[in-house]
C-alpha cells in the first residue's frame, strides 16, 4: 500500500511525459528552425553534455535562465558545424516557446500534486543543476514536496539506486511503501524498483523509438492526473 510519493522533475512535471529533447525538437519544427533532427540531436547531446561538465548553470538560475542556456549552446553548436545563421532569432523564439509550454504542463502538475499532498507525503528526486529549488518557485510547485533530493547537491545521479534510497529516507519510510512516478524506465523505473519502491511509469513521446517492457513498471499512466485513481 502507497503511504508516500517520489516524483521526478524534468519530464515528468514539466513536459507531461515527454522526453526534452522531443521538446526542443518539436518547438525547433515548429518555429522553423532549418536543421535536420540528426543534426538537432548531436546538438542537444552536445549541450547536455556541456551543461553537465561545466558549473554554467547557477543557483539562482530560473528555468528561463536554464533554457535560455541550453538552447543558446545547442544554436551554437548548430552555427559551428551546420553553418546555421540567425542563431539569436531562432534561439528567443524556442526559448519563448518552450517556456510558454513548460508554464502549462507544471500548471497542470501543480493542480494534481495539491490534491494528492493532502493524503500522500512527498519527495522529489531529480539529476538538477542545483538550482531545482528557484525553478520550483518560479511554477509554483514550492511547499508542495516536504523533501527535494537533488543529484547536484547529494553527489548521486539516476541512475543510481541510491538516489531513490535518500528520497525513501526523507520521507521515513519503508521502501515497498512508496511508489516513485517518472518518466524514464532506465533512469527512473529500474532504479526504484532496485531500491524496493513501487513504480508508476509516466509514458510520453521518448527519446528514442526502441520498444519499452512496460511489464518492469507497477502502473503506467499517460497524464499525470490518473495518479489520483490509483
Amino acid at each position: 500500500m502507497t503511504k508516500g510519493y517520489i516524483f521526478d522533475y524534468g519530464g515528468t512535471l514539466d513536459t507531461g511525459g515527454q522526453h526534452w529533447g522531443k521538446v526542443l525538437w518539436h518547438s525547433y519544427q515548429r518555429q522553423q528552425v532549418p536543421v535536420d533532427e540528426d543534426m538537432f540531436r548531436q546538438a542537444y547531446v552536445h549541450a547536455e553534455r556541456t551543461l553537465g561538465k561545466n558549473p554554467i548553470v547557477k543557483p539562482h538560475f530560473t528555468f528561463r535562465d536554464t533554457l535560455q542556456a541550453k538552447v543558446t549552446i545547442e544554436m551554437e553548436w548548430l552555427q559551428q558545424n551546420t553553418g546555421l545563421n540567425s542563431t539569436s532569432d531562432y534561439t528567443q523564439r524556442v526559448v519563448d516557446d518552450v517556456y510558454a509550454r513548460t508554464q502549462h504542463h507544471t500548471a497542470h502538475s501543480r493542480q494534481v500534486l495539491t490534491q494528492l499532498k493532502e493524503q500522500y507525503p512527498m519527495v522529489l528526486v531529480s539529476n538538477f543543476y542545483g538550482n531545482i529549488a528557484v525553478v520550483l518557485q518560479e511554477f509554483g510547485l514550492d511547499g508542495i514536496f516536504q523533501h527535494i533530493v537533488e543529484s547536484a547537491t547529494v553527489g548521486v545521479r539516476k541512475p543510481d539506486p541510491r538516489i531513490f534510497t535518500l528520497g525513501v529516507e526523507a520521507l521515513g519510510m519503508k521502501p515497498e511503501e512508496v511508489t516513485v512516478v517518472g518518466d524514464s524506465m532506465d533512469k527512473d523505473i529500474i532504479p526504484a524498483r532496485q531500491a524496493g519502491c513501487r513504480t508508476i511509469w509516466f509514458k510520453g513521446e521518448g527519446w528514442t523509438d526502441d520498444p519499452v517492457d512496460e511489464t518492469i513498471a507497477d502502473d503506467v499512466i499517460t497524464d499525470i492526473e490518473q495518479i489520483i485513481a490509483k
